[in-house]
């Protein structure tokens, strides 16, 4: 049997056994559908090859939401949240061109996410305004009140189904957002929370459904590392049958898995079937990122019993390369909802103007990868670092954290790339500045142990320029040979750079006394190019300064679990 029959199978036996439980042939089924993405990331406008993009989302949410009601059904539509934050048109722009173009769409509910707080809480408030929807998240609180700071959940009458709407965040958002931003808020457990949620819905309220939209990441098994615990922790930490569904975000991956096992699916490809994960009786979903997919998710009720007929990750204009290399629409291509389009249009204008101007040459690629840059030093998470080292005079070393690098520039490896302003601003977007501290060695040995020691696969990883040491990581301490063009000396005094995010404790880092620069980060990348001119990426690569050992990585520290 293949795959695409056995998921067939596999929920039709779901369905078996449902209907097996119905009192009567006169027992009604009650259809609805739950469509989902998550993870916008700012990108309400297509790519240079025309996939994705809102316009054509909208196209065909309104083509399911058709379809579904010619079947008798009705649709909910929910975002995992990170709208804000990843394409410099929109982040300009503060996302309001992603927040109206969702309210065109009609969502009717998102989770909030970490990256909803990389901004002034005015601009957060802003964003609610923008928004038709409510954003739901039951585990923030304020610390001085002990107020929630959004609605925890709402409910929604899905064509006769009341179906209630959970909102969770990921405790994380405390660690790895701007203290700036965050230092006021509590990100509580989530489990704790979504348990507390759950019995007040069951002691206030008379719902036939029970699904949580999360912004807290899928990690297969429940191995979440060194991130905050993720869906899969959430729906094993509840009493079994309490949570119906999760629509989830943040891992950025699309959740599809072997059938039967807490396994992914190596094999998913756009337009491939995808079964969801199950996980003590709640299916747990995820439609990637950037509106790549729409997910979704038919669902019966009958006599109280929920049954998931169908899933299915939709590709929105997603390409291939045919058998010459070219690329080619994976299925029909979906027509741009015109009305949506122009009103995106005039934003994107806006923003384009100021972008294109180039500002280097580059030879080669600098690699920003999330996948990579967060596992190993690369030769962009060096060059930021030396462009913010090279802007404090007398400065040694700097360091990054790699969750600050989201992208890679000159992805296509092309020699002669012209580098331009929007280049650097989705690198680095989040408008920190470069702080600076003046150590003795014995401090910084101290400073580096911690940073250094900083798992692989998380933002806290940390990119070096200008250090020279081998890090233990079972003991948490380095041995530095060299820090910029100085040997060490426990005695001398050292400075280095840092990202005002890590300063004031980002990612977990220590708090510093630091003085801030006020320079932007992604201004003083914008002048490190303006200045050079011509980059050659190979001048940037690591070569080795720094050493892991006692790790399971030789790039960086891995423990055993």
């Amino acid at each position: 049997m293949n795959k695409k029959n056995f998921i067939k199978s596999a929920l039709s036996a779901s369905i078996l056994l449902s209907l097996a439980g119905c009192s009567s042939d006169d027992d009604e089924t009650l259809k609805f559908t739950v469509l989902h993405t998550n993870d916008n990331h700012g990108r309400f406008w297509h790519n240079a090859d025309g996939e994705y993009g809102m316009a054509a989302r909208k196209t065909l949410i309104d083509q399911l939401r058709a379809e579904v009601t010619a079947e008798g059904g009705e649709v909910l539509l929910l975002s995992g949240g990170d709208i804000n934050t990843g394409v410099p048109e929109s982040d300009l722009l503060d996302a309001e061109p992603d927040f109206v173009g969702m309210s065109h769409i009609q969502y009717d509910a998102m989770a909030v996410g970490n990256h909803e707080f990389d901004n002034p809480r005015d601009v957060l408030e802003k964003q609610r305004a923008w928004a038709s929807f409510p954003m739901l998240s039951a585990n923030i609180y304020e610390k001085n009140s002990g107020e929630r700071l959004f609605k925890p959940y709402d409910i929604f009458n899905v064509n006769g189904v009341k179906v209630a709407v959970i909102g969770l965040t990921t405790e994380d958002t405390g660690r790895i957002g701007n203290p700036e931003y965050v230092s006021d808020l509590e990100f509580r457990n989530t489990a704790d929370e979504a348990a507390k949620v759950i019995a007040e819905i069951e002691a206030n309220e008379t719902v036939d459904v029970i699904l949580a939209t999360t912004h807290m990441g899928h990690y297969q098994n429940g191995d979440n590392g060194s991130n905050a615990p993720g869906d899969v922790t959430l729906a094993r930490s509840l009493e079994a049958g309490k949570l119906d569904a999760i629509i989830g975000g943040h891992s950025q991956n699309p959740v599809c898995m072997e059938p039967g096992t807490n396994n992914y699916d190596t094999d998913f490809k756009p337009g491939d079937d995808c079964m969801p994960d199950k996980q003590n009786g709640t299916y747990i979903m995820q439609a990637h990122e950037w509106g790549k997919y729409v997910g979704r998710a038919d669902f019966e009720l009958n006599d109280g019993e929920l049954t998931l007929v169908s899933y299915e990750l939709i590709p929105v204009n997603l390409k291939e390369e045919d058998e010459n290399g070219d690329k080619v629409f994976i299925g029909n291509e979906i027509e741009k909802d015109q009305v949506l389009f122009s009103i995106l249009e005039e934003f994107q204008n806006k923003g384009d103007e100021a972008l294109g101007d180039i500002i280097a040459t580059l030879n080669g690629k600098l690699v920003g990868d999330r996948n990579v840059v967060r596992s190993q030093q690369t030769n962009l998470g060096r060059l930021i670092a030396a462009a913010q080292t090279e802007s404090v005079p007398n400065a040694d070393f700097g360091i990054m954290n790699s969750g600050g690098v989201r992208d890679s520039i000159n992805s296509e490896d092309i020699d002669g790339y012209e580098v331009s302003y929007r280049d650097v601003l989705i690198v680095q977007p989040f408008g920190n500045t470069v702080g600076y501290v003046e150590m003795t060695g014995t401090e910084v040995t101290e400073y580096l142990g911690e940073v250094a020691t900083k798992q692989v696969e998380s933002g806290a990883y940390a990119q070096f320029s200008g250090v020279n040491m081998a890090v233990d990581c079972e003991a948490g301490t380095v041995d530095i040979n060299t820090l910029g063009d100085k040997a060490y000396n426990p005695d001398d005094t050292y400075i280095f750079t840092i990202p005002s995010f890590n300063a004031n404790g980002g990612d977990n880092y220590p708090i510093l006394q630091f003085i801030d620069t006020g320079n932007v980060d992604a201004d003083v990348l914008k002048r490190f190019f303006e200045n050079k001119e011509i980059i050659n990426a190979t001048d940037y690569e690591p070569q080795g300064e720094v050493v892991y050992q006692n790790s399971l990585s030789a790039n960086g520290c891995q423990l055993a679990p």
